[in-house]
């Protein structure tokens, strides 16, 4: 079986599976814990290298508030779990100028070994793209001639390519999802919920992947 080097996660569908059980939207976000601890697991048993799961982005903070209390809580909650439980070679990545990142997430804004580290996991907190090129965008409005070197200069410069994109909740976009290094990612979609999560998804995720001509362009 040819192995993803890198997988990006969007686990999408938290407020619709509130909704569908006789939850407020809110509530939904928490549920999305232990599915991607079992899901990380999944992937350091297989020899995935790297995971890039979607937290929030800029964009969401625009929802009511008592929600995006929500998410941000289980952020922070779930890289406690990771940090508490797993091995990981840890990444939180977002605009931590604004007020909406969580500050206890901080520590973790530099890549942080925990355990043997022998995987990097990235989490998006607050990402966006505008905020992610703020330096090139400085750079091109100055004429800065540093174009051969440009990708350097991403706050997500230390995030690798991605191969493949699992998104949860039956949405077909990317959302906003890295992407630069998104650019030749395969994206495979699964209708249901984010915390409906079965270790089948990931695996029918995988064998879909093996049928994909991997070109790269070329």
């Amino acid at each position: 079986m040819r192995i993803p080097n890198h997988i990006g996660i969007i686990p999408d569908g938290n407020r619709r599976w509130a909704e569908k059980n006789g939850l407020s939207k809110e509530q939904g976000y928490g549920k999305g814990l232990y599915p991607g601890l079992a899901l990380y697991r999944l992937c350091k048993e297989i020899g995935v290298k790297e995971i890039t799961f979607y937290g929030f982005t800029q964009d969401n903070t625009k929802r009511p508030a008592i929600q995006v209390q929500s998410f941000q809580k289980a952020c922070v909650d779930a890289v406690k779990i990771l940090a508490q439980e797993e091995d990981a070679n840890l990444l939180v990545i977002g605009n931590t100028n604004s007020p909406m990142f969580p500050k206890e997430l901080l520590p973790y804004t530099e890549r942080t070994r925990i355990g043997e580290g022998k995987i990097k996991l990235n989490f998006l907190v607050n990402y966006g793209l505008e905020w992610d090129l703020s330096y090139i965008i400085q750079m091109v409005k100055e004429n800065t001639p540093k174009a051969k070197q440009i990708t350097k200069y991403l706050f997500s410069s230390d995030i690798s390519r991605i191969d493949l994109i699992i998104r949860w909740g039956g949405r077909r976009r990317l959302s906003g999802l890295l992407p630069v290094q998104s650019v030749y990612a395969d994206f495979y979609v699964i209708d249901d919920y984010w915390p409906d999560f079965k270790e089948q998804h990931f695996y029918d995720a995988l064998q879909w992947y093996q049928q994909q001509d991997i070109t790269l362009g070329g």
